[in-house]
């Protein structure tokens, strides 16, 4: 009877101490991947989440800070950076809420670094398209360089495909148009981009279960 208890306590604890480790480890995985890493698979319902649309506009401008070459030169008031609304890569025209929200994060993470940023609806000598949002493409620089200073133009597109984003940024030299630095990022669009985008999610989790086909068998009894 001892014995019978013993081997029971053992099994109680070691099967405690795995689910302890089991625990421990999916919390290191969800820190480690994130919950956005969940959205567009089956888990998302329980484990997807909201993408930090700061966070994420913060990344894009310090890496684009960290790679340009030759190295921006923070705090020259007459050399200021230009940034400008992400846009539609299928139609250079079209912004978008989301593109808007970008710029702005954007723009207050280089002020942050310590980077003269100018508001490019301040410019007159800019192009602004009516409810769109400002926007400056390569094809543009030319019009620009002639009209204001600037140290480094930052333009991006982005690019859907169902609810995949694909975003791309550039910093560009305003004088002979080369790309300075670059910066790319695929996300899955969660429901507050999809609003964004005046779009809404399609649940699998909604969607009624077909009944299974009944086997041949049954039928024929």
């Amino acid at each position: 009877m001892h014995r019978e208890n013993s081997t029971s306590l053992f099994f109680t604890k070691f099967s405690v101490q795995r689910l302890t480790a089991l625990t421990v480890l999916t919390g290191i995985l969800l820190w480690y991947c994130g919950c956005t890493s969940f959205n567009g698979t089956r888990l998302e319902p329980f484990l997807g989440g909201e993408t930090d649309l700061i966070q994420l506009s913060y990344s894009i401008a310090d890496h684009l800070a960290e790679r340009t070459m030759p190295p921006m030169i923070p705090h020259q008031p007459e050399m200021p950076v230009l940034v400008t609304t992400f846009v539609d890569n299928n139609d250079l025209e079209q912004t978008s809420h989301f593109g808007r929200v970008l710029q702005e994060h954007i723009t207050s993470r280089l002020v942050q670094l310590g980077y003269t940023v100018r508001e490019m609806k301040l410019a007159n000598t800019l192009h602004i398209e009516p409810k769109s949002g400002e926007t400056i493409l390569t094809r543009d620089l030319s019009q620009l360089s002639a009209g204001q200073q600037a140290q480094a133009i930052l333009v991006g597109t982005i690019s859907r495909s169902d609810r995949i984003l694909y975003i791309s940024a550039r910093l560009i030299n305003p004088v002979n148009n080369n790309i300075l630095a670059t910066d790319d990022y695929r996300l899955c669009m969660d429901d507050n981009i999809l609003a964004m985008f005046r779009l809404q999610r399609q649940d699998a989790i909604d969607t009624p279960i077909a009944e299974p086909a009944r086997p041949i068998l049954n039928s024929i009894l």
